[in-house]
């Protein structure tokens, strides 16, 4: 009888993203409902303080001052989210104006103000294998500078801002991100070695948080029925301007990035901390600042850009991270093959 060898069956599309598109599909059959909906914010917030024990964990104090005081790149991840993100936001809803509702026109320029997201920025960085110090501190950095910044945008680029901001915010980030940072770092002597020798586990971690937040923002736009207040067309018409924003800074941010000389790592950083926008930021300031708008349409933007960065990112990491192996395999191999003097 003959034998065929086996072979490792390879799909054609990168298994995690078949795994968003399948947590789409379950939101989109079994959203959160009730109770329910309290239990999936407790399991992201769960999963996301897990996230930043590990890297507390793992992180040696000095990369994370070193990520810090990495003032070049922090420089470009500012920029990236409160100068030109703003400036590309402001084009596009001035243009769009006559061919959109007005609150749908805010809700695109609003968008472009918010920060930049924590969890889903430091997540692809990890994956893409990228400064994940310098993006830990950037995207902390932004949510914070957010909470201030975005409110005073809104309130010089649009006359119909109002309100305060609460301290909410800054609340979600201390216990979510900084409590569990700290608590890792102290433990890291006992634990950090044996993480960075099963870095499955953090893998599995950050892909984890992600498709527990995908979850969390498809059903909520499932419960609250936003994709039902607009037409198919009128809701390509808005995913089409949001992939067109996200496509315009993903590309400015790399290639600035490389005109500027960053390493392939800070380079990672700069693209998925500087091209993300917060949902779980943004919501909660447009209910405060359009307390008398159409508070759907204003928010619809964000949540279809939301979705579209963690697809889009999701593809851009995998890409990083083969690329990244492939040069660490090449410079491995370049070492073996040089001659040693006897």
């Amino acid at each position: 009888m003959s034998s065929f060898p086996l072979r490792r069956i390879r799909l054609p599309v990168d298994p995690f993203l078949l795994l968003l598109i399948g947590t789409v599909a379950l939101a989109a059959l079994l959203p959160a409902r009730g109770a329910a909906t309290g239990y999936v914010d407790h399991a992201v917030t769960a999963a996301v303080a897990l996230l930043f024990l590990l890297y507390g964990a793992r992180l040696s104090p000095a990369a994370v001052r070193e990520g810090l005081l990495h003032w070049r790149l922090q420089s470009m991840v500012f920029a990236s989210t409160y100068l030109l993100f703003p400036l590309v936001g402001l084009v596009a809803s001035l243009l769009l104006r006559p061919y959109l509702p007005g609150d749908l026109a805010i809700g695109i320029l609003f968008m472009c103000l918010l920060p930049s997201t924590v969890q889903s920025s430091i997540a692809f960085t990890a994956i893409a294998r990228g400064n994940v110090p310098a993006a830990l501190c950037s995207a902390s950095v932004s949510n914070l500078l957010g909470v201030v910044l975005t409110p005073l945008l809104v309130s010089l680029l649009l006359s119909s801002a109002g309100g305060g901001v609460s301290m909410v915010a800054f609340e979600e980030i201390a216990a979510q991100i900084v409590a569990p940072f700290i608590v890792g770092q102290p433990i890291r002597p006992w634990v950090g070695a044996w993480l960075l020798r099963h870095a499955r586990i953090t893998s599995a971690v950050d892909r984890g948080s992600v498709l527990l937040i995908v979850y969390a923002a498809f059903s909520a736009g499932m419960v609250e029925g936003i994709w039902g207040q607009l037409s198919p067309a009128s809701l390509a018409l808005v995913l089409a301007i949001d992939l067109a924003v996200l496509t315009m800074v993903i590309v400015t941010t790399t290639l600035a990035s490389r005109w500027m000389g960053f390493a392939t790592e800070d380079e990672i950083a700069i693209v998925f901390c500087g091209s993300k926008k917060s949902m779980a930021s943004g919501i909660p300031m447009a209910a405060i600042l359009f307390s008398g708008h159409a508070l759907g349409l204003i928010v619809l933007p964000i949540m279809l850009f939301h979705q579209a960065q963690l697809f889009v990112c999701a593809i851009l990491a995998r890409r990083y991270a083969r690329r990244t192996t492939a040069h660490d395999i090449e410079a491995g191999t370049a070492m073996l093959s040089t001659p040693t003097a006897s």
